[in-house]
């Protein structure tokens, strides 16, 4: 892992995958280490607003997911890259996924990627992609928005009662589009309920 310092960021560094592919992310603040996983292949400066909030109390990583075309199970090696890159002291990181970012960080934490606390942003899923979300172990916190469509929201419920650890939560009056400010006080709140043991 190489970090070299930047005025944009903390940090920005790069790990393999286990195929080879360099995975460039970016790290902002000191902290437990939490990892945001964007609904958007590269896409690791949309996730820079609430990395930044977050950085107040974390060490928050974005990085550039691959091309749409490449299979989940190498997106899925990528994540599990970073958290051995960032882990904490028991080798593991919070991960935080938007939309697609979501159902990638629900699908690696099922096949025993070792995330801590995990937290999503309205994934797409439906009560027919919830098979195998018994095997995720982590805390999950499913967030949907108060003004998304009712579809959106009924499968964010769904998932929180597929997983064995899951709550759920609305934001009121937020939709797909969730302002960062709103989110990551609730995001922060989880975290250290988890740090906590609660």
């Amino acid at each position: 892992m190489d970090e070299v310092k930047t005025t944009l960021c903390r940090a920005r560094g790069l790990v393999r995958s286990q195929d080879g592919t360099r995975i460039a992310y970016e790290r902002y603040g000191e902290g437990p280490p939490v990892i945001l996983v964007s609904g958007a292949p590269g896409a690791a400066g949309g996730e820079r607003p609430l990395a930044g909030l977050l950085a107040r109390h974390f060490s928050v990583v974005a990085y550039d997911r691959r091309a749409a075309a490449d299979r989940v199970e190498r997106e899925i090696e990528d994540l599990a890259a970073l958290v051995d890159a960032v882990g904490g002291p028991g080798g593991t990181a919070a991960v935080h996924g938007t939309a697609s970012g979501g159902a990638l960080a629900l699908a690696a934490a099922a096949a025993g990627v070792p995330v801590g606390p995990l937290s999503v942003y309205e994934p797409p899923y439906g009560a027919e992609r919830a098979d195998g979300l018994d095997r995720v172990r982590a805390r999950v916190l499913v967030v949907d928005g108060g003004a998304s469509p009712a579809p959106t929201r009924r499968a964010a419920r769904t998932i929180a009662a597929a997983v064995p650890r899951g709550r759920h939560r609305t934001l009121t009056g937020q939709t797909h589009e969730v302002a960062p400010h709103v989110l990551a006080p609730v995001l922060e709140d989880f975290y250290a309920q988890e740090a906590a043991g609660e």
